[in-house]
């Protein structure tokens, strides 16, 4: 068996990390859009990169809980395990192609963000199963 990183079971540790790095990534990048991007991009590709933002920040926390779930198992629980990794790959997916399209007019890059979007609802459906086995 792996050793406990700070009293968390192995998996949590990694999914505690890039919570915190999403989440500190999109303070970051909300201020950005703030203060350098106005006027420098459109209303609308401002808009666009805004919603990464937000979805982005939604599903820092979401992983923050799967992490913090994850520290109250014995073993991982395979449901919050692939809500984590689903929550991760959504922000890479959804946030990443919005953040691309903002700043290009690639247009196809618009068909990759609800891939993302499938994503973040199969973390948020494994998350909903992996309640139902606490107790």
């Amino acid at each position: 068996m792996t050793p406990m990183i700070l009293g968390m079971v192995p998996t949590a540790a990694p999914f505690l990390s890039v919570a915190a790095v999403m989440g500190g990534l999109g303070v970051a990048g909300g201020a950005f859009a703030a203060h350098a991007l106005k006027g420098q991009l459109s209303e609308k590709s401002l808009d666009i990169f805004e919603t990464g933002i937000r979805y982005q920040m939604y599903h820092a926390l979401a992983l923050l809980l799967v992490a913090l779930l994850l520290t109250r198992t014995e073993t991982p629980a395979t449901a919050l395990v692939v809500s984590g990794w689903s929550f991760i790959a959504g922000v890479l997916i959804f946030s990443g192609s919005l953040y691309a399209l903002s700043f290009t007019d690639i247009k196809w890059l618009g068909a990759i963000t609800p891939l993302g979007g499938v994503a973040f609802i199969i973390g948020w459906i494994c998350l909903a199963t992996a309640a139902w086995s606490f107790k």
